[in-house]
């Protein structure tokens, strides 16, 4: 498939404690820098499974930028028509977590995407239909409602979005209320953020990340769950893009059934590699169609 993935690219500092997290101290640890994003993390994934990927961001104009760029390029993803902001403009994650790899706490500062606009936009979505029909639209939540609302109304293929987390999650509500179609095909989200979006009309999918205990998919008012992966967890961060690049991969047709195990084997594969991309996901699911 020929995918757009719109939204969020920032440069990750995840720090994991080698011990029960002491709050109000020094803990000693382990710190990693690594690309992330909710909407690159997810690009990259479907690049590792083998997908003709065309990203649409704004790179921050620091050294963090460059290297998340980088880090696109080396990944076989089609970044021609990012941007750059200005100097000095950011787009970094830090996350801190316990020593079984589940996160305490995280901080955004991504000023950068803020350069997504409608009119940006606009522009974009017209030079990527000029090089070829796109299959399948995807986008987070990074962006301002505004933009989410363009998409919404703009994107001729079925549409997947992602609410990202709880601050940024009410934004899908405005955009669907501000939209002219007021449907999207697929909404994946966490439990917090499924409860703030639990009153959103327009949505054919939802599927909302349970942890540990699975995977709640709705569809017409039908809700099932699905159970998680054994799993030996060694950081969780990056494991909800995996499940979104997993559900995507299975196509906008594929029975709940086929969708939900695929995502979950991507998110199984995440939360086993201290990356927050699986760089083994090309390898072990070659065979996945």
């Amino acid at each position: 498939m020929k995918i757009c993935v719109i939204g969020g690219a920032n440069a990750d500092i995840t720090a994991t404690t080698t011990k029960e997290f002491v709050p109000n101290d020094s803990n000693p640890g382990v710190i990693r820098l690594s690309s992330g994003g909710v909407a690159r993390n997810i690009a990259h994934n479907l690049a590792l499974l083998g997908h003709e990927v065309v990203f649409l961001t704004i790179f921050a104009g620091d050294t963090f930028g460059w290297f998340t760029a980088d880090s696109c390029r080396k990944a076989g993803i089609d970044i021609s028509l990012c941007d750059t902001a200005p100097l000095g403009s950011r787009s970094i994650f830090l996350s801190i977590n316990n020593a079984d790899g589940e996160m305490i706490g995280g901080v955004s500062d991504m000023n950068a995407i803020n350069g997504v606009t409608p009119d940006w936009l606009e522009l974009k979505l017209q030079k990527v239909e000029e090089v070829g029909a796109v299959d399948v639209f995807v986008a987070d939540a990074n962006l301002s409602v505004e933009s989410l609302a363009f998409l919404i109304d703009h994107a001729n293929k079925p549409l997947y979005v992602d609410a990202v987390s709880g601050p940024k999650a009410p934004k899908i509500l405005d955009a669907l209320k501000q939209s002219k179609k007021k449907h999207i095909h697929t909404l994946k989200c966490n439990r917090m953020e499924g409860d703030l979006l639990a009153k959103a009309k327009g949505i054919d999918r939802r599927f909302v990340s349970l942890g540990s205990d699975g995977l709640e998919v709705t569809v017409k008012k039908n809700t099932c769950i699905f159970p998680a992966l054994p799993c030996d967890t060694v950081n969780v961060t990056g494991a909800g893009d995996a499940l979104m690049a997993g559900i995507i991969h299975a196509g906008a047709n594929a029975s709940i059934e086929e969708a939900a195990q695929v995502g979950l084997r991507c998110a199984k594969l995440t939360c086993e590699s201290p990356d927050t991309v699986n760089k083994q996901l090309k390898e072990l699911y070659e065979g996945i169609s």
